[in-house]
């Protein structure tokens, strides 16, 4: 039938795809709506027959002919699927004034399946069948049972109950040439009627002409085939292929950041919509859920590239985190992609994070020192310094990420909290929505469910979820319920995945010819060694910080102490020498004085000035030179003729601060005893008394050697942390830092009041 234009779509072999069942029940309840539509913007019909007669009367109204809904073993398509008879009731209900009509046909009827369908079946026409009892279901009677087994008898019952018998044509057979065919084929020829013998024409020529291979309903549906207008679409093809970027992406004046990335099936309203994010605003966070092989990486790539052709690279920059078995790896040539940090390349992922941080918080601040309330209005001036656009941090497995850099997780879980309003966005996909903490989901917007290993878990819908379960790649379902389906990142109106690397790849040096000179900012590495004569001067420097490659001071008026802890040969000694050397330069003598204690006599010769108040290179001779230091701290402790003034300002003593540098801490204070005990006590009042402790310990052992008193008590205080090179089964010894393998003269800074910073200690050469 699907060659005539009345028909306006042919549904079959639903048995295995359940997706197109629910489907066609939406296109149904959809046509419904629709019709109650047209009546209504007509002018309020009531009915169809209203309608109908307006127009007969000459207004202009489009028809509106009348439906017919014909279900083939109806009875099956209920035991399968229950809640069809709910809309069968409900076309029944409305679709007399409506112009939809049901045909349903079965083998045999189950009143318990109907559930109300039968008052709404007008006219029920029953064959013969097997027994009296299903004539008397169908009929009333047991009539129907009495049927002779000639096919095609049967009884039609109306609605006022009349029975009638009658018998079906049948258009089955092999299809004749028709009487007004014939005669114009073969008119006839008149003969001579006389009483001579003549030759009797042949039965089978003239009488029953030969049978025609094709069949009656063929020859019927050949001649309307191809005439008239087609019907509404009430049925559009389901999603079988997904569609390719070229085909959906915008024109001219498409909206900032709001680009389409997919279709979505609509078939209540019997048509198909573009799939947009919308990023520019409190949907700017992305979350792309789905089962291996489920499209998440391509989803991701074809999101991005969508991104890039309408924006340039000074407007949208994207610092990526590649765990998705190197798939984001084609866009590494985009002139919009800033980085692209792969599993192995942790140290450009603990930098990539950094800079995207480094971004929000400087935003922060020149948000403040322009007077901007939002990202809209920077824009529109933002600062000649700000060399970034919009920000994208795209990580693609996040579930790698928690497991292999899982120091990285609060920080990313702060940046969704507070990026949006500084334009800092995060991309991330994941195989379940059970990966994404809540800290970090409830600041996720955006959410793309693509298909799930357990459509249980689904977010949007688990009734639909588990109808994608055997869909190809890219589909997935809207919070509505509606499938969508990821179109493909390519610009040859290809709909296939191969070779899709190398068209990324060609699509990318376009783009960059596009768009050239403007590229997004490149993430700069933290360098493995930073000479002391190549950084500028100023406080006591320590090196070159990761979070803005700049240098990096300590204070030791705000926090008095450090501890610097790391294995053998990390650089504690290489810090402690630069730490020395630094406040020489940045006080005279009188200011500073350094007590170092150091039984390798790694630091001999580092101080030579008169800065050096002493050198305890043994035990002994720090016994011999502790309680002068002792008694020097003793007689700075305020007594009972001090002043609140003199409290205030710090003068009831005067002199030079005392910087008490101690190296392998672990071998001073041994299994024998510490004699550096007493000092525990001064360390609270280390700022009134102008007191330093500079202490490099190795990390074998420290949380043992944390239980020490002078090193418990600088850890109470606060103290600054320098957590150079060690081993992750020390567990966390400073702050929250867990120790890792760092290159030699890296360490995570910890100070009071600021955010954790990986630090490349400055090098100076040993004397």
């Amino acid at each position: 039938m699907e060659r005539a234009r009345h028909v306006g779509a042919v549904i079959t072999n639903l048995a295995g795809e359940a997706h197109l069942v629910s489907r066609m029940s939406d296109a149904l309840l959809g046509e419904v709506n629709r019709r109650q539509e047209v009546l209504r913007a007509a002018g309020r019909f009531a009915n169809l027959t209203e309608y109908q007669r307006a127009r007969s009367h000459g207004a202009h109204l489009p028809p509106l002919p009348a439906l017919f809904i014909l279900v083939d073993e109806f009875s099956e398509l209920l035991s399968q699927h229950p809640d069809f008879a709910d809309l069968f009731v409900a076309i029944g209900r409305l679709g007399r004034s409506l112009g939809m009509h049901l045909l349903l046909a079965s083998q045999r009827l189950d009143e318990g399946r109907l559930r109300g369908l039968e008052t709404h079946l007008s006219y029920r026409i029953c064959l013969k069948t097997f027994s009296a009892g299903e004539s008397r279901a169908v009929l009333g009677v047991p009539d129907a049972y009495h049927l002779p087994s000639t096919p095609g008898s049967a009884y039609l019952k109306s609605a006022s109950g009349d029975l009638v018998r009658f018998q079906t044509a049948f258009v089955s057979g092999p299809g004749r040439e028709s009487r007004t065919e014939r005669t114009s084929a073969a008119p006839p020829r008149a003969r001579l009627f006389t009483a001579a013998t003549v030759d009797t024409p042949s039965e089978s020529a003239d009488i029953e002409p030969p049978p025609s291979a094709r069949t009656l309903l063929d020859t019927m549906l050949d001649r309307v085939a191809g005439r008239g207008a087609a019907a509404h679409q009430v049925w559009l093809p389901p999603l079988t292929q997904s569609p390719t970027l070229d085909a959906l992406l915008p024109g001219p004046g498409h909206r900032r950041l709001t680009v389409p990335i997919g279709v979505v099936d609509n078939p209540y309203e019997q048509r198909r919509d573009p799939f947009v994010v919308e990023l520019d605003g409190a949907a700017g966070n992305v979350a792309i859920v789905g089962a291996p092989r489920s499209g998440k990486s391509t989803a991701l790539r074809t999101m991005l590239l969508a991104l890039a052709e309408h924006h340039d690279p000074a407007d949208v920059g994207f610092y990526c985190l590649d765990f998705g078995g190197g798939a984001l790896s084609s866009l590494r040539d985009l002139p919009h992609v800033g980085s692209m940090a792969g599993r192995l390349d942790g140290d450009l992922c603990r930098r990539t994070v950094a800079v995207v941080t480094s971004v929000m918080r400087t935003r922060e601040s020149l948000f403040r020192r322009l007077a901007v309330d939002s990202m809209a209005a920077y824009r529109g001036h933002k600062a000649d310094d700000d060399p970034f656009g919009d920000v994208f941090l795209v990580i693609d497995g996040w579930a790698t990420l928690r497991q292999e850099f899982d120091h990285l997780e609060g920080t990313i879980t702060a940046i969704a909290a507070q990026g949006l309003s500084f334009g800092v966005h995060v991309v991330i996909t994941a195989s379940r929505w059970a990966e994404l903490r809540p800290a970090l989901k409830d600041q996720i917007a955006t959410r793309i469910e693509l298909r799930l290993g357990d459509p249980a878990e689904s977010e949007m819908n688990r009734k639909r979820a588990r109808d994608l379960s055997g869909r190809p790649p890219g589909r997935g379902i809207t919070p509505s319920g509606r499938e969508f389906a990821v179109a493909l990142p390519r610009w040859d109106d290809a709909p296939t995945v191969n070779g899709l690397t190398e068209v990324i790849a060609a699509d990318s040096q376009r783009l960059r010819g596009r768009w050239a000179p403007s590229t997004a900012p490149v993430v700069q590495l933290l360098p493995t060694r930073v000479q002391r004569d190549e950084l500028e001067d100023g406080g006591v420097l320590l090196g070159v910080g990761e979070r803005e490659l700049s240098p990096v001071h300590v204070d030791f008026a705000e926090q008095p102490h450090l501890l610097v802890l790391g294995e053998v040969a990390c650089g504690k000694t290489a810090t402690l020498r630069l730490l020395c050397r630094e406040l020489i330069r940045v006080s005279t003598a009188d200011e500073v004085q350094l007590e170092i204690i150091d039984f390798r006599r790694a630091l001999l010769g580092v101080v030579e000035s008169e800065h050096l108040s002493g050198y305890a290179m043994s035990p002994a001779s720090l016994t011999s030179r502790l309680p002068a230091i002792i008694d020097r701290l003793a007689a700075r402790m305020p007594g009972d003729n001090v002043t609140q003034q003199q409290l205030r300002t710090r003068s009831w003593w005067a002199g030079p601060d005392i910087y008490l540098v101690i190296d392998d801490y672990d071998l001073v204070a041994g299994a024998t005893g510490n004699p550096l005990a007493p000092l525990a006590d001064f360390l609270p009042h280390a700022k009134d008394l102008g007191l330093h402790v500079v202490v490099a310990r190795r990390s074998g052992g420290a949380a043992r050697a944390m239980f020490d008193p002078v090193l418990a008590r600088m850890r109470e205080l606060g103290c600054m942390g320098l957590m150079m090179s060690a081993s992750a089964e020390e567990g966390v010894l400073l702050g929250t830092v867990r120790p890792s393998a760092l290159p030699p003269g890296r360490g995570t800074l910890i100070t009071r009041g600021d955010a954790d910073q990986l630090v490349q200690v400055a090098w100076t050469d040993p004397p």
